[in-house]
């Protein structure tokens, strides 16, 4: 049985009939945005974005019925920062891998992006528009129309988990660069025990004062796991 979501995506920006509106979901969703980007998605009501625009809370409601609506609004605003370029006949991981590192960077642009979460609302045109360049990269695969679009969806996620990782090492004054090392030199230490033969494997040849670059770190575990994904690459 399909169910209905309730969203803002599923019903007309504007009402076929009345005076035109003084403002645009794009306006709202900017000014929320920035709201969101100085001060967190809590930050994000819909008094303060009425004020944000320079209109009275129950104006708003003439746009938004509801703050989660406001909230699908923002979160479709800032996939609209990605900048596509014709997918690379053939050659589907570099595609991907170039999108990722615009995700990456989105994330860490709007931290709060991690605070919506990443199922449970339909996706926007912008949202829709990624998922087609996804899909594009990935013509000339073996992969099934399912296979494509799991295999988006994984991709997505791992981004996603990634750039929570850094973020929230951040937000805990942590360097990234600085933990790996740490974590490393712990787990070296637990490791010369003797008791922990495969820690102590997959250990070897990585000192604890060598930590893999962030960017490196990402684009080696992007890489490894959308060659499992992509048959033939």
């Amino acid at each position: 049985m399909m169910v209905k979501l309730p969203s803002i995506w599923t019903r007309a920006a504007r009402a076929s009939r009345g005076p035109a509106p003084e403002h645009s979901r794009a306006e709202i969703a900017a000014a929320a945005v920035a709201l969101a980007d100085a001060s967190g998605l809590a930050a994000v009501t819909m008094r303060s974005a009425a004020a944000a625009i320079g209109t009275a809370p129950a104006s708003l409601y003439r746009y938004v019925a509801t703050r989660d609506e406001l909230v699908e609004l923002m979160a479709d605003q800032v996939y609209g920062e990605y900048r596509y370029a014709a997918p690379e006949p053939g050659r589907p991981l570099a595609s991907l891998l170039r999108l990722a590192h615009q995700g990456r960077a989105i994330y860490h642009r709007h931290p709060w992006l991690l605070d919506i979460p990443a199922t449970g609302s339909l996706p926007g045109p912008n949202a829709v528009a990624f998922i087609e360049q996804a899909l594009a990269a990935l013509t000339g695969t073996d992969l099934t129309g399912p296979a494509r679009l799991e295999t988006v969806g994984l991709f997505s996620g791992v981004v996603r988990l990634f750039a929570e990782t850094e973020i929230s090492q951040r937000r805990g004054g942590r360097d990234t660069a600085q933990w790996q090392g740490s974590l490393a030199g712990y787990l070296l230490g637990i490791a010369a025990d003797g008791q922990h033969p495969h820690l102590a494997a997959a250990l070897a040849g990585q000192p604890a004062s060598d930590p893999v670059p962030p960017q490196a770190l990402f684009d080696r575990v992007l890489t490894r796991i959308l060659t499992g994904l992509l048959p033939g690459r």
